[in-house]
C-alpha cells in the first residue's frame, strides 16, 4: 500500500540483521563469545563458551564482558573452560619442557649412564624416549 509520502519502508532491512551473536550488554555490539546463565537456587553465575543457540533466560557475552563478570555479593562465579580454546600452560608444564630441554642438551651423560644411569635413580620409574616417570616423593 502506498501513501502520499511513497511505499512504506521496514525500519530495519532483513539484508542488514547479522548471524552473528551480539553481547547482550546495552550499548554493546561486539560478537558474543561467552554465555552467562544464573542458577538462582545456588546463588552461582555460569560463564561458560557460547551456547549453540540463544536460550530465552541465557545471557551472551562479548570477550570484554565475560572477562568483566562480577556477581552480587554472597554470589560466587564459576567459569568454564571452553574446551576448543587453547588452554594456557601451567607451572608444571613449563617446568617440564624446562626439563626436557636440559635433557635433550646433555646427551654424552645420556649415553655414558646408559641403564646403570636408570638403576641410580630410585624416583625414576620407566622412560619413554627422554620423557621419564618419577615415583611420588615420600613425605
Amino acid at each position: 500500500m502506498e501513501s502520499r509520502r511513497g511505499p512504506l519502508k521496514s525500519a530495519v532491512p532483513s539484508n542488514v540483521v547479522s548471524p552473528v551473536r551480539r553481547c547482550s550488554r546495552t550499548a554493546c555490539g561486539r560478537p558474543a563469545v561467552a554465555t552467562l546463565t544464573y542458577v538462582y537456587a545456588d546463588s552461582t553465575a555460569v560463564l561458560g563458551p557460547l551456547a549453540t543457540y540463544a536460550e530465552p533466560h541465557c545471557y551472551d557475552l562479548c570477550a570484554e564482558h565475560s572477562e568483566r563478570l562480577t556477581a552480587p555479593r554472597g554470589w560466587e562465579v564459576v567459569r568454564l573452560l571452553d574446551a576448543s580454546a587453547p588452554a594456557r600452560p601451567s607451572g608444571d608444564d613449563l617446568e617440564a619442557l624446562a626439563n626436557a630441554v636440559r635433557e635433550a642438551a646433555r646427551p654424552q651423560e645420556r649415553a655414558a649412564g646408559g641403564a646403570a644411569g636408570r638403576a641410580a635413580d630410585p624416583m625414576e620409574v620407566a622412560r619413554r624416549g627422554h620423557l621419564r616417570v618419577l615415583r611420588s616423593p615420600e613425605p
